[in-house]
């Protein structure tokens, strides 16, 4: 009994001293994320947004697909104060609705980019040789189309709609992951507490999850953060060409489109989704490059 409360007071120190090396590194990276107020003014434009996004719902003041045809191209006034598009719908309704549907997809293309890419490069630099070849041969190919492009090309495969567009738009990320996971894993694989923990038996999969995973997670990290905007413009694109949501959801890229007929006779149709847009990748490349300048050792002070 003695013996085993040693063990259990060991493993409560060991938890302990984790807890406290977490809480350190945490206050660390706050710290010197905070030295730049440009990096706080991306977090407030990105939290805003969120809160936007989640309570859409209770603050937009009107249905976002309700017509009133009476309102046709109505400029903003107090009732409406982004005014109104070509079929009477209230925009600010429609923009923050927008948010939500945003947001949504930037995370969830990301998701899909991260969930295929970073293992796949991972695994094409760990084993190497004809899996490396077949793995990075086959994201020269995706590498080769713009990512426009390509996210039009799966879009095009699997059918015009917003969760297919989410997919296509994360499949185009994908490269963007395996290549640098490929590259950080080829950086440390061959690192003394690699080979130290082959002498000691461990497998590769015990290796790669528990010490290559860890050590390119950062990395990976910061790709999520600098990619985010750009799977939002992405996505917006393929609404634009009328590819990507369809009516009548509220989505950016879609609102810019049927609005730019209209653009010399009611331009505040086009000019509040785009502001809106334009607001929300703002914040994120923000934040997005105080995230890199904090975790990317080369760029530190």
């Amino acid at each position: 009994m003695e013996k085993m409360s040693m063990h259990e007071r060991q493993e409560q120190f060991v938890k302990q001293d984790d807890h406290v090396i977490e809480s350190n590194l945490w206050k660390r990276f706050w710290h010197d994320f905070c030295k730049r107020k440009i990096n706080l003014l991306g977090l407030f434009i990105v939290v805003v947004y969120i809160i936007l996004a989640i309570f859409a719902e209770k603050i937009a003041p009107y249905d976002p697909i309700e017509m009133d045809l009476s309102k046709m191209l109505a400029t903003p006034s107090a009732e409406h104060i982004m005014g109104c598009d070509e079929l009477g719908r209230d925009i600010f309704s429609r923009v923050l609705y927008g948010a939500t549907i945003s947001i949504k997809v930037g995370f969830l293309a990301i998701a899909v980019g991260f969930a295929i890419g970073a293992p796949l490069g991972i695994i094409s630099g760990y084993m190497g040789k004809t899996v490396d070849m077949l793995i990075m041969r086959a994201m020269d190919i995706l590498m080769s189309f713009p990512g426009m492009l390509l996210a039009i090309m799966f879009v095009s495969v699997l059918g015009q709609d917003l969760n297919n567009a989410i997919i296509a738009v994360g499949i185009a990320t994908v490269p963007n992951f395996a290549r640098l996971a490929r590259g950080e894993t080829l950086a440390i694989k061959n690192s003394e507490y690699i080979e130290a923990a082959r002498a000691l038996g461990a497998t590769d999969f015990r290796i790669v999850f528990n010490h290559v995973f860890n050590n390119v997670i950062s990395p990976l990290i910061i790709m999520c953060a600098t990619s985010f905007g750009n799977a939002i413009i992405t996505t917006a694109g393929l609404g634009f060409l009328g590819i990507g949501a369809q009516p009548p959801t509220p989505e950016w890229g879609a609102m810019l489109s049927n609005g730019r007929q209209f653009i010399m006779l009611a331009s505040h149709i086009t000019t509040m989704p785009g502001l809106a847009m334009f607001g929300l990748v703002l914040g994120l490349n923000l934040l997005g490059d105080g995230i890199r300048d904090v975790l990317d050792p080369k760029l530190r002070d």
